[in-house]
């Protein structure tokens, strides 16, 4: 595979970084996982702008722009053997010759990007998954997303742990996200989501499934939502740009709602397909005006 290193397009295997990388003593930088079908990036402008959002709140400067970004990405997406991949990028505040906490001067950013095959979920859609919950005890900063991801791993690994996809974070008792994903919540027909601030990282494929519930006319409240409510949901969902939507049928080893996918997320998948489909055939912003 084909990977970029701070200038250089080189095989993965020989992609090398000091170790004194801020990014791996301290996790200081920013990434993104951006899904490609087709060989197109999906929705690239709206992840080069969170990018810029989590950079410009680490203060970090961008070392790029957009269409430096989109170049780089498409050698890589190119070399690939796969037509639908997820690319990963990374900028980190780059490798100082000490281990010293505060920002050094001059210092030329690490930026990392590869790509890998896009996971195929088809029995995942079909039949849902399975998640825990737990006390949300990150930091409060997760509408940044930042390379710093112990306190997910530790989370969603609970989950991995007793054979569960996911792990479902409440802060104070109240719906934060995923511990890698956004959560929705249908209730009564009416599509429930975090609103969002300094409590989660709100996805490119959250505010797409918010689009397109717009669209199609689906009632959509953002707002907190308790922990109580989730118990009584009639569908729980996850979203995520390499896993779409997918509906989640247990929570805590009760079911949700039926025990197996509604209605709701079923239109809400074939939604997101027929929008994806349309975007791999012509592009961002290609046919329809709308979503």
């Amino acid at each position: 595979m084909t990977a970029y290193l701070n200038g250089q397009f080189l095989p993965l295997d020989e992609a090398r970084i000091s170790p004194l990388d801020r990014g791996f003593l301290f996790g200081d930088g920013a990434y993104e996982v951006i899904p490609v079908y087709a060989r197109r990036a999906f929705r690239l402008e709206q992840h080069l702008a969170r990018l810029q959002r989590t950079l410009d709140g680490i203060a970090l400067a961008n070392p790029h722009s957009a269409g430096e970004w989109q170049e780089r990405l498409q050698r890589v997406i190119s070399a690939s053997e796969f037509d639908d991949q997820s690319v990963y990028l990374q900028v980190t505040r780059g490798a100082d010759n000490k281990r010293e906490q505060s920002f050094p001067k001059d210092l030329p950013p690490t930026v990392f990007i590869f790509s890998t095959v896009l996971p195929v979920l088809t029995a995942q859609r079909e039949n849902g998954i399975a998640v825990l919950s737990a006390v949300d005890n990150r930091w409060l900063r997760c509408h940044l997303k930042t390379v710093s991801l112990l306190p997910n791993v530790l989370l969603r690994q609970q989950a991995i742990d007793v054979g569960a996809a996911e792990t479902i974070l409440l802060r104070d008792g109240i719906l934060s996200e995923g511990a890698t994903s956004n959560i929705f919540v249908v209730k009564d027909g009416v599509l429930l989501a975090p609103q969002r601030d300094h409590r989660m990282l709100a996805g490119i494929t959250y505010d797409l499934v918010l689009e397109l519930a717009a669209a199609h006319g689906m009632p959509c409240q953002l707002r907190d939502i308790a922990d109580a409510e989730l118990r009584v949901a009639d569908e729980l969902w996850l979203s995520s740009s390499t896993r779409e939507v997918l509906p989640i049928t247990r929570l805590d080893g009760h079911p949700v709602g039926t025990g197996k996918p509604g209605p709701a997320v079923r239109k809400m998948q074939a939604w997101y397909s027929a929008y994806r489909q349309r975007v791999a055939r012509e592009g961002e912003g290609g046919g329809r005006g709308d979503v």
